[in-house]
């Protein structure tokens, strides 16, 4: 569900006068996400995409988020371009939220990529930390490795509820995923949400990237890990070994990659791990039993943290230095 405000017909008119999108077709909530208010809206002209930004994003990285996406867009990269109304601006408001509208894009996303999906995702991927190198606006990484203390810190009273002894297991490979993170590797703005949800697909062709309200300055080869980590493991725990190759290799061809960010791939994947189990942790333990989104559960990506932190090297990810 992630229809959170409600837009009526009459405020609906009003609003799309200051477009000049032609007449509409229809209008309908869209099912997907968990951030923002997003509906499906068709016109006699093209079919649009309307988001309304709720409570959990800033509007003040909202300028940062339409650069972002109009620069990829303008270097033709398959991502939704913001359309500007009639006096030029892009970010308006609707039944009280900051909102804008964007571009349609066509395809569908698949629960388990293949091989060939990791291929153009490493492709996309690489392509996108090109483009953005020219951005204006930067962002820092609020659910960066600064933030993976202080978030467990707030949930650490119940981190025994998911399983005993987990308190301390956590902090124990918390610490060793700080004490060896990297430096002086490659930083750029990253997506860091490029889940296969946020990805759309006409057969194994990739027709878009979606979702950008995570993305941030950080270390390249950190997407890489996020990737990884959301693509190439099974419904069984298992890890691809062959989806990942297929991504990293990808992803080398465009942007060649270095020796140390090769290196950094089993701790930058172990903190991507970290990263997303603590932020589930923190919605399992505090959102609603009557909330309109359930909590994931985190122990999900602790099973992904242990296998970062069990592996040798980068063989264990198809690729042998």
């Amino acid at each position: 569900m992630a229809v959170y405000t409600i837009v009526d017909d009459t405020a609906l008119e009003t609003f799309l006068e200051r477009y000049a999108l032609g007449n509409v077709l229809s209008f309908a909530g869209i099912a997907e996400g968990v951030e923002n208010s997003n509906y499906l809206l068709r016109t006699d002209q093209a079919n649009y995409i309307l988001t309304l930004y709720e409570k959990r994003v800033d509007p003040t990285d909202l300028p940062f988020f339409l650069e972002l996406m109009e620069t990829l867009a303008t270097a033709g990269m398959n991502c939704p371009l913001p359309v500007m109304a009639r006096d030029g601006s892009v970010l308006q408001e609707l039944e009280g939220r900051p909102c804008a509208i964007f571009s349609f894009l066509d395809g569908t996303w698949s629960r388990f990529p293949n091989k060939e999906k990791c291929r153009e995702l490493g492709t996309a991927l690489a392509t996108m930390h090109l483009e953005a190198k020219v951005m204006r606006r930067h962002r820092l990484n609020a659910l960066g490795p600064l933030a993976w203390q202080p978030l467990f810190s707030s949930v650490k009273s119940e981190a025994d509820t998911i399983g005993v002894g987990m308190t301390q297991q956590i902090q124990d490979r918390l610490d060793a995923i700080i004490e060896n993170w990297p430096t002086g590797l490659p930083e750029g703005v990253i997506h860091a949400d490029l889940f296969p949800n946020n990805v759309l697909f006409i057969g194994d062709k990739l027709t878009g990237l979606i979702d950008f309200y995570f993305a941030c300055d950080d270390i390249l080869a950190y997407d890489l890990g996020i990737c990884l980590n959301s693509w190439c493991f099974e419904a069984d725990g298992s890890f691809n070994l062959t989806k990942s190759r297929a991504m990293l290799k990808a992803y080398d061809k465009v942007r060649p990659l270095s020796d140390a960010e090769f290196k950094a791939i089993p701790v930058l994947a172990a903190g991507s791990a970290m990263r997303f189990f603590l932020t589930r942790l923190y919605d399992w333990i505090h959102t609603p039993t009557d909330a309109l989104v359930s909590p994931k559960d985190p122990m999900e990506y602790w099973s992904i943290l242990r296998f970062h932190q069990s592996v040798s090297g980068t063989a264990a990810y198809g690729i042998d230095l």
